[in-house]
């Protein structure tokens, strides 16, 4: 396959930043995004120029770390894929690809293809944890859990915390994200001792960090690769609400 690539180049989070176009021959139909990256980077540094920065991780599609935009769309077109799994026989020979960073002002640019996600890391630290002292754990037949409260909680927690519903959500909301965490939690018995407070904390923080509002585009769960339902946004609502209405005691 021959690729023609207009790929993000910026220094750092002060420069402005813009598209630098590269020619690509010779790509496997077989390989990922993120080798085909990797090989273009091999050439750059083969030629004396600076590769392009790009973050990645496990490449399994569990870590949400390769994070990028591809044609204007968050880990690209597949649907329910993330970037490092997308193939590259999912473009065609001869095709032109644009790609960049997620686009957000809250995930601000460190360098090329690399955003600042730490809202998110801030977000959870506000409340998306378990305190309670349980001991030794138990073992799992011996909590009762309905079998529609375990599937929504690990439907939940299958977010991977990518921020493709950030940079797709054309108010750059992060509700499907902080939904996901939240709900996880309220609807297992260990997060019930902190359920009010995780709820409070939480999305006082995603306001916080400068988030938008979720208006009911739906862009966020057609970009997700894990497909959270926006269903987890109307729970969180319904938990915020009760938390607001019931505060509890510290």
């Amino acid at each position: 396959m021959r690729l023609t690539l207009h790929i993000w180049r910026q220094k750092n989070s002060l420069d402005k930043g813009h598209f630098e176009k590269y020619q690509l021959d010779d790509v496997s139909p077989d390989m990922s995004f993120l080798e085909m990256l990797d090989v273009l980077n091999e050439k750059l540094i083969l030629e004396g120029k600076e590769a392009i920065a790009f973050d990645h991780d496990c490449r399994e599609g569990i870590c949400g770390a390769c994070s990028l935009t591809i044609n204007g769309i968050p880990h690209g077109p597949e649907k329910a894929t993330t970037t490092c799994q997308l193939h590259m026989r999912k473009f065609k020979d001869g095709e032109t690809l644009y790609i960049e960073p997620f686009r957000s002002r809250v995930f601000p640019v460190i360098k090329d293809l690399i955003v600042d996600r730490s809202a998110f890391d801030r977000i959870m630290q506000a409340g998306g944890f378990i305190s309670v002292r349980t001991g030794q754990a138990q073992d799992a037949n011996s909590i009762p859990i309905p079998k529609k409260n375990a599937d929504l909680a690990m439907d939940a927690a299958a977010c991977i915390g990518c921020g493709a519903c950030v940079a797709s959500c054309p108010n750059g909301a992060a509700m499907l994200f902080v939904s996901a965490k939240i709900s996880q939690l309220a609807l297992l018995p260990q997060g019930q001792p902190e359920r009010k407070r995780r709820a409070l904390n939480m999305i006082k923080q995603m306001d916080a960090e400068g988030f938008g509002a979720c208006t009911n585009h739906y862009e966020c769960e057609a970009a997700c690769p894990k497909q959270i339902s926006v269903r987890f946004i109307a729970m969180m609502n319904r938990e915020y609400m009760k938390a607001s209405l019931l505060k509890e005691d510290d």
